[in-house]
């Protein structure tokens, strides 16, 4: 009998309310480094500082937890910045020559970046319309004078304009143009030529009426404003590069693009100036590259520091990016390996004070931000507490552990102080140091791992807003890589000229590709781990506080079990070192597990209360016992038809004529079994769908979606034998009474092999027998489309998934109900199905393809807490979809919750490096240096709150400024901003927003009353694969239409100024 189901019930309105008060999507800061840095600025008085990208994005950094940021309407290059210093406000220029003011505001006692004001200058007479005397060309430097109220612009025509701040608006008959600057220029010096853009423009710190211009062609004048006259004119040759005016005014030093610098006294005289007091070519005497910046700091020893960037030889060392500190005799050469983008020294700006004693030396280069303390000898650089690269190497896995116990974390933190001079945790040398940070201190601590192309394994505290890198283990120290040289050859070089330093840790480059980790699991108990990577690998290490020196046991897995047939055309596996070898303080390897063929590994899972890690690859899974140093199981999972997974990741080329012969069989399938269909139809069925559409529907019901027919996929689809998921659990399996050790895999073609271990039981708290660990297959289940394995989960007698090892028994967490039936969850690409157990009977299931039209990328367990009552929680399901939407089920009955649009679909790479935390959280790389994270949980949210001591001059002339917010969401690189409605370019509000300043905000736009950080996230338990699938991309290139629509809508949002709330 066939059975109709077209109608279901309508919502409930308690359940509706109860969803509210437990779900929430929140995208609420971005940790990293910045991507595509273009522009750098400081405030010396509030000491905080600022970071613009090409993107259009400004990043406003104080002391760990204060951050501001905003994105400009148009994706343009900030090119320059400028604090107004202790206010607060911050000038940007874009690469379109516009000019933005930004104000951090304070509302409810926390602060938010607020563009307040922009100015686009006029065109050039005769384009675009314009008339007026006033055009400027476009702008190269900007210069702020008299405190801030004044901007001066100089412009690639010569001319400087100047601007007043408080209103972004041009002030007639101030402009200087260069005729007024050659009238008192010689004449043999003017010659006819130009003199070019305006290249710098500096202030004197004590007489804010005298103005430094450099111009491109060499021609140095000190102009002053207030009797609008040259006071002293110095006749450079050599095009000008950059500028810097020493502190009491008598010197300048100029450098140049021959890679000289030469210094210019300021007293001698009132003629002409034609030849500098020291002229020098500090890398000569060969050709050398610009000195594209030069900083003059004097101190009261009398020594005084000269800071550069360039000025390398062409010819030998062209290719360096390079930032040289001279100091007497002291000349050092810090050598980075990212281009420079600027920087800046931290001094005394306090005109009473009358020497600049630096004290740190910030450089922001392309790929990371590196400070050195100056008042250190050696000038060592100072760690970093934010904005650490996390590509130093690039990221091939991440991994979440929440709730780490004190213990460990103190242990992984003395292990991390270890590794460096200066512990990261001492923020006194950290000189950016400004606002407060007002989030409560969190309770429970968060790691962050990140698994490395180079072999390492980053742990980063993820406990709040700044992430902080705690600790690195390196993994390369175990194996005999190609690249061992680099070392000796640096020892080699340190005594030639130039004296270089290598600074930074930014190393794009690894030295062996197999070494890159594809898996990380920790135990936070037990302080063990397992560490898989590209050449087969299976590392476990165990935390230790001091350094040893041993040997590691070796073992080989053998996957392919003799199959006859297959033949590895792959990489080779990693050689190990022989004998005993030091290892530092920190995680230790004890076991290396070499899996055979030395395909990457591609799922792993640790239990460290039976001492069994498991591991699979594209041929099978092995399990092994570490404490005895012995294999239990080796499976393979190969198809007959599986060749491709012989040829290895790094050598890997999909025969296209396969693939398209594989893509007309399922055509001409699919459309034989529609035939098929369409003729074994009865009448009777037709009758009976006529007769249900007919019926009137009552209001309180909805129909059901309409289910996509999924095609099954091929038995003999290439790698379908990857194993995507393993998964430890003490249930039943062989009978209903009686419950032990059991081993899940779940693979790419759909089968999941489920094995009945028999682990020798331990004696209360100590180690357990020695005796082997026996497995067998007990139950093998085939799902029916053939769709990938994504996760496997347990779940007790009351529904909740498992505990951890040792959670229970340590009474940690609550005991699993042994009594009632368990029942295991399998999540495919296409659907999710709870059978139960030991029977393996289907229960329930959600056909997330059928009705979505997505498959599954990332699936998690977590547990969400109410907002309205703290002992209320539920445990649910969370999933990513190759959409880059985020879907919540409750668990076991797979109801859909709530749903969120999280990742852009065509972000590849995005959705591939998601990771779930058990309390409703989650990353993803937003770039390759930066993760996105948000919140699905209402409760359990990590957002910067923070609040900034600033004086205003003129209060009345910032509240007539502010732009009135809009409750429209946009993002920056991904993260939820406020929208501002636009203002016209003379300043004076749209008509439709013409209300005061002291306007009530709308109440989206106010701060969440309810503000949490995420110490009580867990690890992700079910971890799957972040590499990027040949579906991935098929994903991607299908969704023209829709990414076209998505590219319409942004461009309707980006009408108006975006800025973040926090």
């Amino acid at each position: 009998m066939m059975k109709f189901r077209f109608r279901r019930q309508g919502a409930d309105p308690q359940r509706e309310k109860l969803k509210q008060e437990l779900f929430a999507f929140n995208k609420t800061v971005e940790h990293g480094f910045p991507n595509q840095p273009s522009a750098l600025a400081f405030d010396p008085e509030l000491r905080i500082m600022a970071i613009g990208t090409r993107s259009g994005a400004v990043k406003i950094y104080g002391a760990p937890g204060v951050e501001f940021t905003g994105l400009h309407q148009d994706t343009a290059t900030v090119t320059q910045m400028h604090f107004l210093p202790g206010q607060g406000r911050l000038l940007t220029l874009l690469d379109d020559s516009s000019l933005h003011l930004w104000e951090i505001a304070h509302r409810n006692g926390c602060a938010h970046l607020e563009e307040a004001l922009s100015f686009q200058p006029p065109s050039r007479p005769g384009f675009d319309g314009a008339s007026g005397p006033l055009s400027l060309a476009r702008v190269t430097v900007v210069l702020l004078v008299a405190a801030g109220d004044m901007a001066a612009l100089g412009t690639e025509g010569g001319s400087i304009f100047f601007l007043d701040v408080p209103t972004l608006t041009l002030l007639e008959g101030r402009t200087l143009v260069p005729d007024e600057v050659l009238r008192s220029v010689p004449d043999d010096y003017r010659c006819g030529k130009a003199l070019g853009p305006v290249e710098s423009l500096q202030g004197h710190l004590r007489d804010p009426t005298k103005i430094l211009i450099g111009y491109s062609r060499g021609l140095l004048v000190i102009w002053n404003q207030a009797a609008q006259c040259a006071d002293r004119v110095f006749l450079g040759n050599q095009q000008l590069e950059s500028l810097c005016w020493e502190r009491s005014g008598s010197t300048l030093v100029s450098s140049h693009s021959d890679g000289s610098y030469a210094v210019w006294s300021a007293d001698a005289g009132d003629s002409p100036m034609t030849q500098p007091t020291v002229a020098t070519t500090p890398y000569g005497p060969f050709p050398c590259k610009a000195i594209n910046k030069i900083l003059w700091r004097n101190c009261e020893s009398g020594d005084h520091f000269i800071i550069f960037s360039g000025g390398m030889p062409r010819a030998s060392y062209g290719d360096r990016h390079c930032v040289s500190v001279l100091r007497a005799e002291t000349l050092v050469t810090l050598d980075f390996t990212s281009r420079i983008i600027d920087f800046f020294t931290v001094h005394s700006t306090r005109p009473e004070d009358e020497f600049d004693e630096p004290q740190a030396l910030a450089v922001l280069l392309e790929e990371e931000l590196v400070v050195l303390d100056l008042q250190t000898p050696g000038w060592p650089a100072v760690p970093a507490p934010y904005l650490a690269p996390l590509h130093s190497s690039a990221i091939t896995c991440s991994a979440h552990v929440a709730n780490v116990p004190a213990k460990l974390w103190a242990r992984i933190v003395s292990a991390g102080e270890q590794q460096s001079p200066q512990p990261a945790s001492s923020s006194s040398s950290w000189p950016i140091t400004g606002g407060r940070n007002l989030a409560q201190e969190p309770s429970q601590r968060g790691l962050l791992l990140t698994g490395h192309e180079d072999g390492t394994v980053r742990f980063w505290d993820a406990s709040g807003v700044a992430l902080r890198p705690l600790y690195k283990l390196s993994t390369a120290g175990l194996f005999q890589t190609d690249c061992e040289h680099a070392d000796s050859l640096a020892q080699a070089a340190e005594d030639d000229w130039p004296p270089f330093r290598k600074v930074g840790c930014f190393d794009p480059y690894s030295d062996d590709p197999r070494l890159g980790v594809q898996k990380v699991a920790l135990c936070k108990y037990t302080a063990q781990m397992v560490v898989a990577g590209t050449a087969g690998q299976v590392l476990v290490l165990e935390l230790s506080d001091v350094p040893l020196e041993q040997a590691v046991s070796v073992a080989s897995v053998d996957l392919l079990q003799d199959r006859e047939g297959f033949t590895w055309k792959g990489h080779e596996r990693l050689s190990p070192r022989t004998g005993p070898l030091l290892w530092p303080a920190g995680f230790q390897p004890r076991v290396l597990v070499q899996c055979l063929p030395p395909a990457a590994v591609t799922a792993v899972t640790l239990h460290a209360e039976w001492s069994l890690v498991a591991f699979g690859t594209s041929h099978g899974f092995g399990l092994f016992d570490y404490q005895r140093r012995s294999p239990v199981l080796a499976r393979c999972t190969l198809h007959p038809n599986d060749s491709l997974a012989m040829e290895g990741p790094l050598s890997r080329v999909k025969s296209l004529k396969k693939s398209l012969r594989q893509s007309f069989r399922r055509i001409r399938k699919s459309r034989v079994s529609g035939k098929k269909r369409a003729a074994n139809a009865t009448s009777k069925l037709q009758e009976a769908n006529a007769q249900l559409a007919e019926q009137a529907c009552p209001h309180d019901v909805e129909m059901t979606p309409v289910q996509r027919r999924i095609e099954p996929r091929s038995a003999d689809d290439s790698l379908s034998g990857v194993v995507r998921c393993l998964y430890f659990a003490d249930t039943f399996l062989r009978d209903a009474a009686h419950h032990g050790p059991t081993m899940w895999a779940g693979t790419n073609s759909g089968s999941v092999f489920a094995y009945a271990l028999e682990v020798p039981a331990a004696a209360g708290g100590e180690k357990r027998p020695e005796r082997a660990v026996e497995a067998v297959l007990g139950k093998e289940v085939q799902l029916m489309h053939r769709a990938p394995v994504v996760a496997i989960a347990v779940l007790d007698g009351r529904g909740r998934p498992l505990p951890e090892p040792y959670e229970a028994s340590r009474d940690l967490a609550q005991a699993p109900d042994m009594q009632g039936g368990h029942a295991v969850l399998i999540a495919s690409e296409e659907q999710f199905k709870v059978f139960t157990l030991p029977k393996v009977s289907a229960k329930t299931k959600f056909k997330l393809t059928a009705h979505e039209g997505c498959r599954v990328r990332k699936v998690a367990l977590a547990t969400f807490a109410s907002v309205a009552c703290e002992d209320y929680a539920e445990t649910c399901l969370a999933c990513l979809t190759n959409l880059g939407d985020v879907h919540v089920f409750s668990v076991p009955g797979l109801r859909p919750q709530v749903h969120y649009s999280c990742i852009r679909k065509e972000d590849i790479s995005g959705i591939a490096s998601c990771v779930f935390t058990r309390h409703g959280q989650g990353f993803y790389l937003i770039s390759p240096s930066e993760f996105e994270r948000f919140s699905l949980s209402a409760r359990n949210i990590t957002e910067p709150l923070c609040s900034l001591d600033i004086s205003w001059p003129r209060d009345s002339t910032r509240a007539s400024h502010r732009l009135r917010e809009s409750p429209k969401l946009s993002q920056a690189n991904g993260t939820p901003g406020i929208v501002l409605a636009s203002r016209s370019r003379d300043g004076s509000p749209d008509p439709g927003h013409s209300k005061g300043a002291d306007t009530p905000e709308p109440p989206e736009a106010m701060l969440s009353p309810m503000s949490m950080d995420s110490a009580t996230s867990a690890d992700t338990t079910l971890d799957t694969t972040g590499d990027v699938t040949v579906e991935d991309v098929k994903d991607f290139l299908g969704s023209s239409e829709e990414s076209e629509n998505l590219r319409n809508l942004a461009e309707d949002e980006a009408r108006a100024c975006a800025i973040l709330i926090k």
